[in-house]
């Protein structure tokens, strides 16, 4: 089990080592032309050279390199040791983590922390599981639900005056398969239209698909093993295995987090965010996956996204 105290979040050579285990689990590999021959990749060390810690050298393209090398961490100011810290933080927070949180417990500015937060549920969003959700007797229930303030937090010139749903918010689509993994999609609409590419793409139609009676449903359920569908509006919630409660506990735990903790999320970053929660929840304790074993999954996605604070070309 992963402790605050453990080596790599106070010791920035065991940080560089745990990182080394982790990407290069059978040994290292040259990041510039991809060799993995062992006997062509060298460490370099030793009393008469002077360089810094963790430095490879490559005997086919002859370049050199350490293990941040085409990482988030590449060229970075922040020491590793910081970056696992943070990265353990968002990871073992069931509702996330601010970036105001990360400044001011591992000590770094805030532009710093909340870029370093953006980069890592980046890493997050490249982890999906492959593959269509579901499948012979699995049941994937489906929903959507509003991201946005409560009317009466807003600006009065920015009130939804008739509060009529979700006017002025953000749509989330999400599918959970029960007892398995979450995936979110920021939407435009809850039509049919937009919905069924999702459906067809992220679930497989072997599946028993529960929903409850929006329109964008009925056409494309027909498409699965099996569609059922609750009606909300007669106050039906279960009847049998008949229900979207999972999904709708998915979306607590989401409106919590960006209301109780991110308090705002804009639409430009909600793809990131929604990545961070599914990350999270594909990825929890009851699936038999620990603190420590989440984080050490999440960095795993770290490889190929170079750090800058803008587009490079």
């Amino acid at each position: 089990m992963t402790t605050f105290n453990a080596p790599m979040f106070t010791d920035e050579d065991k940080a560089r080592e745990a990182l080394e285990v982790l990407r290069w689990p059978d040994g290292p590999y040259c990041p510039h032309c991809g060799n993995s021959d062992q006997t062509k990749v060298a460490k370099i060390e030793g009393a008469k050279h002077s360089h810094r810690p963790g430095l490879y050298y490559c005997n086919e393209c002859k370049g050199q390199f350490t293990v941040t090398v085409g990482t988030v961490f590449e060229r970075s100011k922040v020491p590793l040791t910081k970056w696992w810290f943070a990265a353990h933080l968002l990871n073992s927070s069931k509702k996330g983590v601010s970036a105001h949180q990360i400044h001011r417990t591992i000590g770094v500015t805030y532009k710093t922390a909340w870029f370093m937060m953006h980069r890592l549920r980046e890493a997050m969003a490249d982890l999906k599981p492959a593959g269509p959700m579901g499948g012979p007797d699995k049941i994937v229930e489906a929903d959507t639900t509003f991201i946005g303030g409560k009317e009466s937090n807003k600006h009065k010139s920015k009130r939804n005056s008739k509060n009529i749903g979700g006017k002025g918010k953000q749509i989330v689509h999400t599918l959970v398969e029960r007892d398995g993994s979450a995936r979110s999609h920021h939407v435009a609409s809850i039509s049919g239209e937009e919905l069924r590419p999702i459906l067809t793409a992220n679930v497989s139609r072997k599946s028993s698909l529960m929903t409850d009676t929006a329109g964008g449903y009925m056409g494309v359920g027909k498409e699965f093993a099996r569609h059922e569908m609750v009606d909300h509006g007669i106050g039906e919630y279960v009847r049998g295995d008949a229900y979207s409660n999972t999904v709708e506990g998915y979306f607590s735990i989401l409106k919590r987090g960006i209301t109780g903790v991110y308090h705002h999320v804009s639409e430009a970053h909600l793809k990131r965010y929604l990545a961070e929660f599914d990350f999270r929840y594909s990825n929890r304790s009851s699936l038999g996956v620990t603190d420590g074993e989440r984080t050490a999954k999440a960095l795993k996605g770290i490889e190929g996204k170079r750090l800058t604070y803008r587009p490079t070309n």
